[in-house]
């Protein structure tokens, strides 16, 4: 089970007790910069696009991903995603087939990331990355790890490689990498783990960052804005818009997530006009069991509500059994889209376009 962050990372004043951490923090986050200094990268042959975040945690990088992936398809690129797969078993390399896969094997990122290009699983961002470089080289569609997946489809091969999360690692060259923050809790104190959220030294961190992505919140200031304008990265904002049904503003839910910041869901429902009767946090790509499933059920049917949930919450229950399977049929998924501010969108693809051409343009 994956632990809350503690609340001083993202407010109030640092406890005393806390910066007995502080050894610690310096250690990790030197570790951190000289690994991300010291490496001996791989460059693909294919131009790479990263999509990561400076904190531990979730801040959209998936749904930005995903995003940035339809605007490339729009101007004739063939993405693929390249993902280490987060909760699941498989190592990798693996093309995986979004149909034929569930949570437990490749994660559940993964599942929605196939939904929209060819989506390839690898703890190993180098061999991840060649798989995909021979994809439409003349392969035949296997079943073993390290090669094309089964599903396999003949398509044109992919011409531009998008990194879901990795920013940190340092194995695979990135010509353009965006960082996406969440505009609701920011940097937080901007201190390293476990002292604060962030993930390496931000300086080390803004060093690689070509644009970042301000995702949500309002349009004012946030934690470590400051820091992040003093940077010279370019900024954009943009927020997650949810694709409300009409029936589920028609009768009470039961809303119920296991991601980074839940209140964000319930929030987002909320504020779309959708009466949450319930909300029930989960921890972060949380493995749910039967109990968790009967009673998620159990108590929708006493509230006489809808169960509602994320996509990627979602896509954990696929393929499962038993209540589990029961509670898949039973929740319906809140669509989401990412939408730009006027003109950030334009700009931002327009960037990306210039570091990430065709190898063959």
């Amino acid at each position: 089970m994956r632990l809350e962050p503690p609340r001083w990372w993202y407010g109030g004043a640092t406890p005393l007790a806390a910066w007995a951490l502080w050894p610690v923090s310096a250690a990790y986050g030197g570790i951190a910069e000289r690994r991300l200094r010291k490496a001996e990268p791989y460059r693909s042959t294919l131009p790479v696009l990263c999509v990561g975040n400076f904190t531990m945690g979730g801040a959209g990088k998936t749904p930005v991903a995903l995003k940035l992936a339809a605007l490339l398809q729009g101007i004739g690129r063939r993405p693929a995603f390249l993902t280490r797969g987060y909760g699941g078993s498989e190592r990798g390399p693996c093309l995986i087939d979004g149909e034929a896969d569930g949570a437990e094997r490749v994660g559940d990122e993964p599942l929605l990331l196939a939904r929209a290009a060819p989506t390839v699983v690898s703890r190993d961002r180098r061999a991840g990355a060649r798989l995909i470089e021979a994809m439409g080289g003349g392969s035949e569609p296997l079943a073993a790890s390290g090669t094309i997946a089964r599903g396999s489809q003949e398509t044109a091969p992919p011409d531009t490689i998008i990194m879901d999360d990795g920013f940190q690692n340092p194995l695979l060259v990135k010509d353009f990498c965006v960082v996406v923050v969440d505009g609701g809790v920011g940097i937080g104190n901007a201190r390293v783990f476990p002292l604060g959220p962030l993930r390496a030294p931000l300086d080390a961190q803004l060093a690689r960052a070509d644009a970042i992505v301000i995702l949500g919140g309002s349009a004012g200031a946030f934690p470590g804005d400051d820091r992040l304008k003093r940077a010279g990265v370019p900024v954009f904002r943009a927020e997650i818009v949810p694709l409300i049904d009409d029936a589920l503003r028609g009768q009470p839910v039961l809303a119920f997530c296991g991601i980074g910041r839940p209140g964000k869901f319930f929030d987002t429902l909320k504020e779309a006009g959708v009466p949450v009767a319930e909300a029930r946090a989960f921890p972060d790509h949380h493995p749910f069991s039967e109990a968790d499933a009967r009673g998620l059920q159990s108590r929708a049917r006493a509230l006489s509500a809808l169960l509602v949930t994320t996509e990627k919450d979602r896509a954990r229950l696929k393929g499962r059994s038993g209540a589990l399977a029961e509670l898949y049929e039973a929740a319906a998924a809140l669509p989401i889209d990412v939408r730009f501010r006027a003109g950030d969108e334009a700009a931002l693809l327009a960037a990306i376009a210039r570091s990430v051409p065709r190898r063959d343009a």
